[in-house]
């Protein structure tokens, strides 16, 4: 069951990425760091917190150094350094992407690393726990907490809700704001 498991897993993280390609290749820097107004957030937020949270939370699933570090902020020059997830509304609709296709090559690194550990990864590791209980206060508060078994959050939960749930929740933030910068959705 584990590798089914596994298999559905893996096909739809890699749907969640192909749609992210799609998003990246029909848009232009001006689509992306549009600010509509007030309270409403840029693309540029929702691309560079889905690809640093990833990458920051790859890092808490696998023990491995993120990608993110001083050269590819240099390379991508966001306008907050930060993916903004304990930041308000006010403070992020500021994000902007300097180099949008530097960005693009940190959001592909960071996907392709991400399919490539599953790939490669052992069934049997889904079912290790990644954060056990009781959670620290950040984590206390999320979904993934509420999804977590008796004992913790495993690889699969963390997983399923920091890499392929929250990537649908941007991108859906995505699909949405492509419509006020006159794009069209992604999906049907």
């Amino acid at each position: 069951m584990t590798e089914l498991i596994l298999d559905s897993l893996q096909r739809r993280v890699r749907a969640l990425h192909s749609l992210y390609s799609d998003a990246l290749g029909t848009m232009d820097i001006d689509q992306v760091n549009h600010f509509e107004r007030e309270g409403v957030l840029p693309i540029a937020f929702s691309l560079f917190h889905i690809a640093n949270m990833i990458d920051t939370s790859f890092m808490v699933i696998t023990g491995l150094t993120p990608t993110w570090n001083e050269d590819w902020e240099a390379r991508v020059r966001p306008a907050i350094a930060d993916h903004g997830k304990h930041r308000s509304v006010a403070e992020m609709i500021h994000q902007r992407i300097g180099d949008y296709g530097a960005f693009q090559d940190y959001l592909h690194l960071v996907f392709d690393r991400v399919e490539s550990w599953l790939a490669d990864l052992d069934p049997a590791e889904l079912t290790r726990i990644v954060i056990r209980r009781p959670f620290p206060d950040q984590i206390a508060s999320t979904f993934s907490a509420r999804v977590a078994g008796s004992e913790g959050i495993t690889v699969l939960d963390a997983v399923e809700c920091w890499i392929y749930q929250h990537g649908l929740r941007h991108m859906g933030e995505i699909e949405l704001a492509r419509g006020l910068v006159g794009l069209g959705g992604m999906t049907s």
